[in-house]
């Protein structure tokens, strides 16, 4: 009964995560449930390539990378060619943050002047600090450059798999906070772990649970093979608590819990609070999150979804608000044991709500 009873609190939160895309974005897992025939109509009218006065050709990737996405969705471009080069890429209208699409955007120049074939072999490192888009972006290159050589073909698992260093090293590093933690416990390498989950998958990867990429997942739908970390990060924080590991993902994998369990290790002098400090401090949470939750059904501000704090591990272009945010939970952590997690975590409060806790 009690496993019936989670299940059905993990289907209510998926159900506010699906009502929070359409009240954002008007989809859900990639199709549009306010404008599906009028989406259906402009389809069938894009050109995946058509010729101007010129001789340009002109590649448009919107149906040629439809199932490759970035951080809020597809990233569709037009790549101009012209005399067997590029000579020019745009950017189409996207879903994208645009503080991190402004951030990609040198991206787009990257193939100008080269030909089909050198630009194939080009190889193009993403933007730090938008990893998502840019995956996004360099995807939709491949496909479109693939048509543009009538080499159009299904790409194999590896050319999908995200492989260059950064990627795997996170892929490791999750792997472990998944696996070691069920058989092992020791001390030391819990300090080890806590170190690589800060260090590799928060300001290397950025890459962390929160609502923002619930609300992208379940809008713009997931593209399983660049998204391999943050795709076993959910299976720990919600079908790990089905069999009895509840908080897992909060204790064993969450960059920014993990550095306020390293910060708690040091030994500077902790504060000490008074029972009803504590029961207040939990009372806000609960009271902060059902204000977030009324927002988010709502769709009257939605865009709290985007200043929560674990975006200041990607300082390059987390806003001043997130960054201060940051600083004051940093600043805590050393005197009061986990502050966001206990007191603020509006991704944590949906977690306990899925475990029914």
């Amino acid at each position: 009964m009690k496993k019936l009873q989670q299940v059905l609190m993990l289907a209510t939160c998926m159900l506010i995560l699906m009502v929070a895309a359409i009240q954002r974005d008007g989809k859900v897992w990639g199709h549009s449930l306010k404008t599906m025939f009028s989406d259906s109509v402009q389809t069938a009218k894009t050109e995946t390539m058509r010729t101007l006065d010129d001789g340009t050709k002109v590649i448009n990737t919107t149906l040629l990378g439809k199932d490759i996405v970035g951080y809020g969705g597809a990233v569709p471009l037009d790549i101009y060619i012209k005399d067997g080069k590029i000579v020019q890429v745009k950017a189409l209208k996207n879903s994208e943050t645009p503080e991190f699409f402004e951030e990609v955007k040198p991206l787009l120049t990257k193939w100008n002047g080269k030909t089909i074939e050198q630009a194939q072999a080009l190889k193009v490192d993403g933007i730090s600090g938008a990893t998502f888009s840019s995956r996004g972006v360099i995807g939709n290159m491949h496909r479109g450059l693939a048509y543009a050589a009538q080499k159009a073909v299904e790409p194999t698992i590896w050319e999908k798999m995200n492989l260059d260093a950064k990627a795997v090293a996170g892929l490791l590093v999750v792997l472990l906070a998944a696996i070691v933690p069920l058989f092992y416990r020791n001390k030391h390498y819990r300090t080890v772990q806590l170190l690589l989950n800060v260090v590799v998958l928060g300001f290397l990867c950025g890459t962390f649970l929160s609502w923002s990429l619930f609300v992208n997942f379940m809008s713009s739908g997931i593209n399983f093979w660049a998204s391999l970390v943050p795709i076993i990060m959910l299976i720990t924080a919600f079908v790990y608590p089905l069999f009895g590991k509840k908080n897992y993902y909060c204790t064993n994998i969450c960059p920014c819990g993990a550095f306020q369990d390293l910060a708690a290790k040091t030994k500077n002098r902790k504060w000490r609070m008074s029972a009803n400090t504590v029961k207040r401090l939990n009372a806000f949470r609960k009271v902060l999150f059902a204000v977030l939750l009324v927002l988010t059904l709502t769709g009257i501000w939605l865009e709290w979804i985007d200043y929560e704090v674990f975006s200041a591990f990607i300082f390059q272009t987390a806003s001043v608000f997130v960054l201060v945010l940051g600083g004051v939970v940093a600043a805590l952590s050393f005197f009061v044991p986990r502050p966001y997690c206990r007191f603020v975590c509006p991704t944590g409060t949906l977690f306990k709500i899925a475990e029914r806790r």
